[in-house]
C-alpha cells in the first residue's frame, strides 16, 4: 500500500489528497483520449493523416479538408465524448445512490423517460418553441419517470434489487410509449425519434456541441461537492445518519444531478445505452471507490466508449451510417447479463 499525497494549508481550511494511481490512470486514459480523438477526426469515408489534422486544428492548414474537419467530424467527436462523459458520471451518481453495481439510466428507464420528454416535445412544439429548450424537456421527462419509479419502489423503503426491477418494467414502459408517439407522428418527426431511440451521433453540429456544454460546466462540478457524502454512504444510512450527513436531502439532490445528466446528453444524442453502466465498472476496477476520483475518469472512459462507438457506427458499414446505440448494447447487454449473475444472490 501507498500513502496518498496530502496537501493541507495553514489555517486548515483547504486540505486535499492527490492518490498516486488515480492521477497515473486519469493521465493515462486523458492520453488515450487525444489519440483517439485525432484518429476519429481522420477516420472516415476519406482518410485525413492525424498530422493534417492537428496542423489544421493550429490554424496551419490549407484549407483543404475545412468542411470535412470542421462541420462533419470535430462536432461529432466533441460531443460523442461529452455524451459519453455524461453518461458515465450520471451511472456512477446512480450506483452510488442505490448501492447496486446494476443500476444506470437506460436499465432503471431515466433514459426512456428523457427520449419520451424529448420526443413530446417535437411532435407537439416543434418548429414553434426554439429547439434550446429541448434539453428541459428531456430533464423534465426524466425527472417524472424517476419520480415514479421511486415511488412504486417504496415499500417500508427502498431495496436495490426492488428499485432495479421495477426501473427495467419501467424502462419497458418508456419504450413502447415512446414507439406509438413514433408510429402516430408525421415521417420527418417519426424518423428522427426512431434514430433517438437507438441513439446516435448522427447529424452533430456546433450547436449541439454548444448546447450540451452549459449543462456539463455546470454539473460536472457540483457533483464533485458530493464527493465526501458519498464516500461516506459507502458505509451505509445509519452511519452516514450519524455522522451528520442528510440522507434523504443528499439522495434527492444527488438524483437530480444523475437525471439531468442523463437527460441532457439524452436530448442531443438520444437513449445510447450501457454507457452509465459500464464506464463506472471500469472506473472503480482500476482506481477503487474513492468518489472524487472516480468522476474525471467515468467521465473519460464514458467518452472514450462512445467515441469508439460512433467512430465504428460510421465506417464499419459505409456509406451507411448506424446508430451509436447498436454498438454501446452489443458490448453492454452481455456485460448487464454478467453483473445480475454474479449479483444473484444479493
Amino acid at each position: 500500500m501507498h500513502s496518498p499525497f496530502v496537501f493541507r494549508t495553514k489555517s486548515g481550511k483547504i486540505s486535499f489528497q492527490l492518490d498516486l494511481k488515480i492521477v497515473i490512470f486519469t493521465l493515462l486514459f486523458l492520453c488515450l483520449t487525444v489519440l483517439l480523438f485525432f484518429l476519429a477526426i481522420s477516420i472516415g469515408s476519406s482518410w485525413i493523416h492525424p498530422i493534417t489534422v492537428l496542423s489544421h486544428l493550429l490554424g496551419f492548414g490549407n484549407g483543404e479538408h475545412d468542411y470535412v474537419i470542421n462541420t462533419l467530424r470535430l462536432p461529432r467527436v466533441i460531443l460523442s465524448l461529452m455524451v459519453g462523459a455524461a453518461l458515465g458520471v450520471s451511472g456512477l451518481i446512480l450506483q452510488g445512490i442505490v448501492r447496486n453495481p446494476l443500476a444506470s439510466p437506460d436499465i432503471l428507464g431515466i433514459t426512456g423517460g428523457a427520449s419520451v420528454g424529448a420526443i413530446i416535445f417535437l411532435v407537439t412544439l416543434g418548429g414553434v418553441v426554439s429547439i434550446s429548450w429541448l434539453p428541459i424537456a428531456a430533464i423534465t421527462g426524466a425527472g417524472l419517470v424517476s419520480l415514479l419509479i421511486y415511488v412504486l419502489s417504496w415499500k417500508r423503503g427502498v431495496t436495490p434489487i426492488r428499485l432495479v426491477l421495477i426501473g427495467i418494467g419501467v424502462a419497458a414502459g418508456m419504450s413502447a410509449l415512446t414507439t406509438m408517439m413514433i408510429v402516430l407522428s408525421e415521417m420527418t418527426v417519426a424518423t428522427k425519434a426512431y434514430i433517438w431511440m437507438t441513439g446516435s451521433i448522427y447529424g452533430a453540429n456546433w450547436t449541439d456541441v454548444y448546447g450540451l456544454l452549459p449543462w456539463l460546466l455546470i454539473l460536472l462540478p457540483i457533483s464533485y461537492f458530493f464527493s465526501r457524502t458519498m464516500n461516506v454512504k459507502e458505509l451505509g444510512d445509519e452511519i452516514a445518519t450519524g455522522l451528520g450527513i442528510k440522507v434523504q436531502l443528499c439522495r434527492t439532490l444527488l438524483l437530480f444531478l444523475s437525471v439531468a445528466l442523463a437527460g441532457s446528453a439524452v436530448a442531443f444524442a438520444g437513449g445510447i445505452g450501457f454507457v452509465g453502466l459500464i464506464a463506472p465498472h471500469i472506473a472503480k476496477k482500476l482506481i477503487g471507490h474513492s468518489f472524487s476520483g472516480l468522476i474525471p475518469l467515468t467521465a473519460i472512459i464514458g467518452g472514450i466508449i462512445v467515441l469508439i462507438a460512433d467512430v465504428v457506427a460510421r465506417t464499419a458499414f459505409l456509406p451507411l451510417d448506424i446508430p451509436a446505440g447498436v454498438f454501446t448494447a452489443g458490448i453492454g447487454a452481455p456485460f448487464f447479463i454478467y453483473l445480475l449473475f454474479s449479483k444473484r444472490n444479493i
